[in-house]
């Protein structure tokens, strides 16, 4: 009788064990399910890049059915060409040289089905939702307090009396330098230009940075008294008050566009993705624009002290070959 009610409870006790796994896998696959609605947007842009597309998104009325992963340019561009439409990600927002390379590799993103009427013309997979734009910018009181000429160039910076007093970013590490690279190569030739990047490396010495913001954080701080970054930042500075001043160098301004593009998945995320691309174009740009002040579709409009006064275009497409080929031009001239 005994082994008989042992025996009853033994098989009780594993049913309810099966029951209890039986609805933890249901949970789970309800997580699961749950998470599969929601699109998946990686991004390489800043804190204000994602604040504004948030935004947008939050107004539209699709709070909590995305969430937003933010990667450096290197990493999702690294997912990008291992991964192809693999990748954990429905909705994409990148540099375009990026977003291009990936799609002559692995045709992993859909056409937009809208349309932004762009002031230039884009490929069908994707369109800008920002650009940044390269200069000079100065601490003017230390220049003022060095006794140094007001630079009008990037060779300017080469100059004898700016060695240690200039920042720049590192083209390994930041996309911003690349601005820098294009302008150096575009107007003086790979040869000359080698040399002149040498000079302008030796004269930045410990101030060579990682991230493009380094360069106008140290021309703030007075650390140095010139730097090559992002000019809307040192624009903003200005406007609050720092002494800082902005020149647009005689070799160009150049300017990058960080796009948005649809990742080609076989489910409803697909149009859902969609939808929010055409939202974060069409009504995050109003904030965008702020922030990254470079006129992209019809219709907007900068303020004057945002036009840059030498603005070009490289003379190849920029892809992430070449890319490469210009990192390996910086690295042989230091």
């Amino acid at each position: 009788m005994f082994k008989t009610i042992k025996g009853m409870l033994l098989c009780l006790i594993a049913f309810s064990l099966v029951l209890t796994l039986v609805g933890c896998n249901n949970n789970s696959n309800a997580a699961k399910a749950n998470k599969a609605k929601k699109v998946v947007i990686l991004t390489n842009g800043d804190e204000e890049a994602v604040a504004a597309m948030e935004k947008s998104l939050k107004d539209a009325g699709y709070e909590g059915k995305y969430v937003v992963q933010s990667l450096g340019t290197s990493e999702l561009g690294g997912k990008l060409t291992a991964e192809g439409d693999k990748i954990d990600a429905n909705l994409v927002t990148m540099s375009s040289y990026f977003i291009q390379s990936a799609q002559e590799k692995h045709k992993m993103f859909t056409d937009l089905t809208f349309t932004a009427n762009a002031l230039e013309t884009y490929p069908s997979y994707y369109t800008p939702i920002l650009a940044n734009t390269g200069s000079i910018f100065i601490n003017t009181e230390a220049i003022k307090e060095k006794g140094l000429p007001m630079p009008t160039s990037i060779k300017d910076l080469t100059k004898s009396g700016f060695k240690g007093l200039v920042s720049i970013p590192n083209i390994m590490d930041s996309s911003t330098a690349w601005l820098l690279v294009q302008a150096i190569i575009n107007q003086y030739g790979e040869k000359e230009g080698k040399a002149i990047l040498h000079d302008l490396v030796t004269n930045v010495g410990p101030h060579l940075e990682s991230s493009g913001s380094g360069p106008i954080k140290k021309v703030q701080a007075g650390e140095v008294a010139a730097g090559f970054g992002l000019r809307h930042q040192a624009v903003i500075a200005k406007e609050q008050g720092a002494p800082i001043d902005y020149i647009d160098p005689s070799e160009g301004n150049f300017s990058l566009t960080e796009s948005i593009a649809v990742v080609k998945k076989d489910d409803k995320t697909t149009d859902l993705a969609m939808d929010m691309a055409e939202v974060i174009v069409k009504e995050g740009r109003k904030e965008l624009i702020n922030n990254y002040p470079v006129a992209l579709y019809e219709g907007e409009t900068i303020n004057d002290i945002h036009k840059p006064a030498h603005t070009k275009k490289f003379d190849q497409p920029l892809t992430v070959e070449l890319l490469k080929q210009h990192q390996e031009f910086f690295n042989s001239a230091k």
